[in-house]
């Protein structure tokens, strides 16, 4: 008999689909409940289920791989009870990645299973282009719809010129111009929100902010920024989801101040969409776009229709990433080494065993 989900009201309003549900059989077979992470500690998440939130441990993968954790966004498989534990994770369909922290080869998952990007940039500080290109190249990696979203509008004398700086690095995406103190284009904004949203930007771009008007109350934490910089603490520890009043959620996060790429070459690709055109252009495959005759990329150049910084960050971003997926590969490989080390290991012994009986 097919299995049929049988109260999916109880997390439809957190992105529960008949998809997933189909996904959940087996698991809904073994009495286990889906579940949204909501917020991860050390060992301990928060877990929506159909009946409510609880608290619940999981075990971390051997060995440890932040790809592989439980994050905020997450749909899992919880196995009820006293002591609630989740058992596995359902495949993600996208997730914003970055390096990790400690630059080590693996990745970290700052959200999981995200419709929609919200980059907050503040308008009291210069635009930072290099800043605004890794994070679009995040949000585009994920899979994600990215929105642009200048904050502090009460506070800027020409927002509208650094709107228009804005959309030439981000072709085809849409920015607003917004300010929480005056409503302006909150409106506008929640209505471009579909799915699970997550809020990405530095600290002191006024996420949190931001996120409580959406909300319509104050449920995320905020803080003053510093007036000789416009930088803030970090009032956001964690990643939260909640629940938005006119459907989907919200996921904030704390502010970014190392924006490092992870595998990040189809987000690359769809930031310098007109780089990845003129090189297509160039007459020699390998183009480095430097002293080559016939090079499309420094045409332009030549003829103001692109600019070396942006040139130069494009090079920059390939070359990070390049260097991260080469660390990558390095330590999968040394994994399987030694797997298969242990594996000749366990078999000598066996053996050993073996020939020792009489």
């Amino acid at each position: 008999m097919p299995h049929t989900y049988t109260d999916p009201s109880g997390l439809s309003r957190y992105g529960w689909t008949g998809t997933l549900d189909r996904t959940f059989t087996e698991h809904h077979e073994a009495g286990l409940v889906p579940a949204r992470i909501s917020r991860v500690d050390r060992g301990m998440c928060t877990a929506i289920t159909a009946s409510g939130p609880t608290r619940a441990t999981f075990v971390a993968p051997h060995p440890s791989d932040p790809l592989l954790t439980p994050c905020t966004g997450d749909w899992a498989a919880l196995r009820p009870g006293t002591e609630p534990h989740l058992v596995a994770l359902l495949p993600r369909h996208g997730a914003i990645v970055r390096s990790s922290a400690s630059r080590s080869s693996h990745g970290q998952v700052l959200a999981a299973n995200v419709d929609t990007v919200v980059i907050a940039l503040s308008l009291a500080t210069p635009l930072d282009p290099a800043k605004l290109e890794r994070l679009l190249a995040l949000a585009w990696e994920s899979g994600a719809q990215p929105v642009i979203v200048l904050t502090k509008a009460d506070l800027a004398d020409q927002p509208e010129a650094v709107q228009a700086e804005a959309g030439a690095l981000a072709p085809g995406v849409e920015i607003l111009v917004t300010s929480v103190t005056t409503g302006h284009n909150i409106d506008a904004l929640a209505a471009l929100l579909h799915g699970t949203t997550v809020l990405l930007g530095p600290s002191g771009a006024g996420k949190s902010s931001l996120g409580n008007v959406l909300l319509g109350e104050e449920l995320l934490a905020t803080g003053r920024v510093r007036a000789q910089d416009g930088k803030g603490r970090h009032t956001t520890v964690r990643r939260e989801l909640v629940p938005l009043p006119g459907g989907g959620v919200l996921i904030d996060t704390p502010g970014l101040r190392a924006i490092s790429l992870h595998d990040a070459a189809d987000g690359l690709e769809q930031v310098f969409a007109e780089i990845e055109e003129l090189a297509a252009r160039c007459r020699f495959g390998d183009c480095a776009h430097d002293t080559e005759p016939g090079c499309a990329v420094q045409a332009a150049i030549e003829a103001g229709e692109l600019t070396e910084r942006r040139l130069d960050s494009y090079r920059k971003l390939q070359r990070e990433n390049t260097w991260a997926a080469s660390r990558t590969d390095a330590r999968l490989r040394d994994e399987r080494v030694k797997r298969q080390k242990a594996i000749t290991s366990h078999l000598r012994a066996t053996y050993r065993f073996r020939d020792q009986q009489p």
